[in-house]
């Protein structure tokens, strides 16, 4: 008869998908030359958001002061008040589209880099799928829905900004867990589509292990925060993605065949 080990505790979990990532770093000594490659990609379009949000920044003054003319007669404290909370949403929500895009974007201006890393880490672990048939137009509708769903996520993030005293505090939890989990859902997609797995099937095999899909998300995303740390992470993220959608697929499989052992 076999007995799987006790799951772990949706904390012990989480930390573990942090680990992850961790993991995923680890190729860059196992793997430096696929692993640099996928430096080019992140870089180029890292570039463009980093202006963009720049560009924001300069300018979110007067997009608030615009936006809330309805404040002019208020009292100093008031007016201050809601203004802060609108810019911090603004923001805030900026940031985490612009996260959501640099995955989306990057993966698609950079699939064939991420395509040799993600076979190289699949040798590397044995037992690869043949070749993914991934294709271009797939990688266009994945970055296009994905791009869609963050922006979904900043609308959400910036709307919760909004509460006062508590939402801006509050809104950046929401948005990373939020985008955190869009991250682990997009990156571990290559993994579960060589195998056959359709969209039901992959948001299945998430979901026997939220806890650990969104720590090691959380954990990307927070990499990508830091000021050349989207660049760097990029290659790691990808690496630990396919480290973990095979953790997700060899557990489903492993209480599988305890309950094929359990039942003959």
């Amino acid at each position: 008869m076999t007995t799987l080990p006790p799951a772990p505790s949706p904390v012990a979990s989480f930390f573990r998908g942090v680990a992850d990532l961790g993991r995923g770093f680890a190729f860059w000594g196992r793997l430096p030359g696929a692993m640099a490659l996928g430096l080019i990609p992140a870089a180029i379009v890292g570039i463009l958001l980093l202006a963009g949000i720049i560009t924001l920044v300069v300018f979110l003054g007067d997009i608030v002061t615009a936006l809330t003319g309805f404040a002019d007669g208020w009292s100093d404290l008031a007016a201050s008040l809601v203004r802060f909370g609108i810019g911090a949403g603004i923001l805030g929500g900026a940031i985490v589209l612009a996260v959501v895009s640099f995955t989306a974007l990057t993966l698609l201006v950079g699939d064939p880099f991420y395509e040799r890393i993600w076979r190289a880490v699949e040798v590397h672990l044995g037992d690869a799928p043949p070749e993914s048939d991934y294709g271009f137009w797939r990688s266009v509708g994945d970055s296009v829905g994905l791009i869609l769903r963050g922006l979904l996520a900043a609308i959400v993030a910036g709307l919760i900004g909004l509460i006062p005293l508590v939402g801006t505090a509050l809104g950046a939890v929401v948005a990373a867990f939020l985008t955190g989990w869009l991250l682990a859902d997009e990156l571990t997609s290559r993994a579960f589509v060589a195998r056959g797995l359709d969209a039901v099937a992959r948001r299945d095999l998430r979901r026997t292990d939220r806890a650990r899909v969104l720590g090691f998300g959380v954990a990307t995303q927070l990499c990508f925060l830091v000021p050349l740390g989207a660049v760097i992470a990029m290659p790691a993220a990808v690496a630990g993605s396919t480290v973990l959608a095979r953790t997700l697929i060899d557990a489903k499989a492993a209480v599988g065949h305890a309950g094929d052992t359990r039942s003959g």
